[in-house]
């Protein structure tokens, strides 16, 4: 660009800076076209400081119907305790009405909402602790048509009494089952006394069970050698009976021999009889040995005959004698075999005595190791069961408490949202500014379209620096939070004037044209920025959309400066608007220089039409 342009372009500045401070009117209009986007601005975040904290004023009627109940002898009546609370709750205007009044208000609108309490609250909270639990329930009656906001804050006090009312009845059910605690701590506590004096006796069981097992195992000893005497005894009556075995027969054939031999002196003594009569004989010496010889002949038949008897005898007795031998040897073979018996008998017997000492010692151990853990399960329940009703209920409200950290604080809502309503009344001023001032054309002058270009732009930096300027001012007033001073006051005059250009080159390039597409553009990035609700929560297209528009990375900036500064997100936020409007820059100028007379053409049609 040569001198004479350079000169041309300080000619339009001065031109535009003259007919600013010449006329008293336009300089008027000027200011309000400075001060109006600080307003848009600033009255939007005032709106906004804390809409959660205001809300005293919003009607919410409720009816209470509950008739109450008891519950462990004590009168409760849940539906009075709620109201109690709610009278002390100044998040809404609580107004306590009769059931036919509050749906009737609600219905034409007098009320915003409204929770009817019924009959049978405090009835059905009670009987959570026995064995037929009914549902307690509330019933919540919202007017939808009234106000959408309205309805959504009605939404939060609704979820106010409905958290109160379950706090109520967990505190009912765990109070309930604390009685429990301390039932079972007494029973836990006495199981272990039971327990340990259980133990103490098995323990003595178990002494006497082991002093057995030592005579057990002396018995074994002696029954062992009983048992090796008895084997001894019974193999000689085994022998003793097969000797009697033999003689038996040895006793048959001796009778047989003197059953024979009684038989020949028998018939002897008879023929000496018969051939020797005495009385025959004549006195003397003769007759007294006939006589004697008659009579041996009959002492030897009677001898005979007992000779006889006895060798029957004998083998009766032989007889007997066998038998009794082989009874003798049955009985010492079954002596033989029980004193087996009896060894293993004995063996078993110490084994189960060993048993019986291990079992002992182990139950005796596991009885005393229960018995513990049941005292120390009492010692802790009783600590639990020790606590302060009072401090209890209140522990059970909230069992659970949320430690939260909150990273960059800020003390208000207004302030969180303040980046995106300064960054909107930015581009809102840049469009109010584009849209009053004409940005010039070319045609009919002996400015060439750049030299129009850059000298008209100068006026619309200087009302970009001072809008932003003035809303500087306005958020230090109102006291929105600023954690970086500097870097807020920088990034608000860059924004601003970014902006400007944008919306300049477009205006300046496309004439009306460039005004509907920063129109568009602001429609687009009020929902596509993410300056209030969450972009991933919008629709595709303003999540494809997000990382095209200016805005995006314009909330960026000041919120990174007044909020808490990460130069990681500074910086390429930075980098990325400037690009934005250096490229914007570059294309409207070729555009201009192209299309400047079509432009020009265009508007004095719309001129002509007698509408623009």
């Amino acid at each position: 660009m040569g001198d004479r342009n350079y000169h041309n372009v300080f000619e339009i500045i001065k031109k535009d800076l003259k007919s600013a401070t010449s006329n008293p009117i336009v300089t008027i209009v000027l200011i309000g076209l400075i001060i109006l986007p600080s307003l848009y601005a600033l009255l939007n975040i005032q709106a906004c400081w804390d809409p959660y904290g205001n809300t005293g004023d919003v009607a919410f009627a409720i009816a209470n119907l509950d008739n109450g109940t008891s519950f462990e002898g004590t009168n409760i009546n849940i539906g009075n305790e709620l109201v109690k609370d709610l009278k002390k709750n100044d998040k809404f205007k609580w107004t306590f009405v009769t059931e036919d009044e509050l749906r009737d208000g609600v219905y034409k609108g007098d009320y915003y909402a409204g929770i009817v309490i019924p009959k049978n609250l405090s009835e059905n909270v009670v009987s959570i602790t026995g064995d037929d639990p009914q549902q307690a329930k509330l019933e919540y009656i919202v007017n939808m048509k009234q106000n959408p906001v309205a309805a959504k804050l009605t939404d939060s006090g609704s979820n106010a009494v409905y958290n109160s009312l379950n706090a109520k009845i967990i505190e009912i059910i765990n109070l309930a089952a604390y009685g429990k605690l301390g039932e079972l701590q007494e029973g836990l506590a006495s199981g272990a006394s039971q327990l340990a004096s259980g133990g103490s006796q098995l323990q003595q069981g178990a002494s006497q069970v082991s002093s057995g097992a030592d005579q057990v195992s002396s018995g074994v000893g002696q029954v062992k050698d009983g048992s090796s005497q008895v084997k001894d005894g019974a193999s000689q009556v085994q022998q003793g009976a097969s000797d009697v075995n033999s003689g038996k027969d040895a006793v048959k054939q001796g009778s047989s021999q003197v059953k024979d031999g009684a038989s020949q002196v028998q018939q002897g003594s008879e023929e000496l009889e018969s051939a020797v009569d005495p009385s025959l004989i004549p006195e003397g010496p003769v007759k007294e040995y006939a006589e004697g010889n008659v009579k041996l002949a009959d002492g030897a038949s009677q001898v005979a005959d007992g000779a006889s008897q006895l060798a029957d005898g004998s083998v009766e007795l032989a007889e007997g004698s066998s038998k009794l031998a082989n009874g003798a040897s049955d009985v010492a073979g079954g002596s033989s075999q029980l004193a087996d018996g009896s060894v293993e008998l004995a063996e078993g017997s110490l084994a189960l005595a060993a048993g019986s000492q291990m079992l002992s010692n182990a139950a005796t151990q596991a009885l005393f190791t229960a018995a513990s853990s049941l005292a120390s399960s009492a010692d802790s329940l009783a600590g639990i069961t020790g606590i302060n009703e009072t401090i209890l209920g209140d522990y059970f409200y909230a069992p659970v408490k949320l430690d939260r950290h909150e990273l960059f604080s800020v003390p208000d809502y207004g302030s969180q949202v303040s980046p995106f309503y300064l960054v909107l009344s930015m581009w809102v001023g840049a469009l109010i500014t584009c849209a009053m001032l004409r940005s010039g054309t070319s045609q009919g002058t002996k400015y060439s379209p750049l030299e129009m270009y850059t000298g008209k732009a100068v006026l619309f930096i200087i009302m970009s620096l001072l809008q932003g300027a003035v809303t500087i001012i306005g958020a230090h007033i109102l006291g929105i939070y600023i954690d970086n001073e500097l870097m807020f006051i920088l990034s608000c005059l860059f924004v601003s004037g970014i902006f400007m250009l944008v919306v300049y080159s477009f205006v300046s390039a496309l004439g009306d044209v460039g005004k509907a597409v920063a129109i568009v553009l602001l429609v687009i990035q009020i929902s596509g920025t993410g300056g209030i609700y969450p972009v991933e929560i919008m629709a595709q297209f303003f999540n494809v959309m997000n990382p095209f528009l200016p805005m995006t990375y314009a909330i960026t900036l000041i919120r990174e400066a007044q909020l808490g500064l990460i130069w990681s997100n500074y910086l390429p936020a930075l980098i990325i608007l400037l690009g934005i409007g250096v490229a914007t820059v570059i294309v409207m100028m070729i555009i201009k220089e192209k299309a400047d007379k079509a432009t020009h053409y265009f508007e004095e049609r719309l001129e002509d039409s007698g509408l623009f």
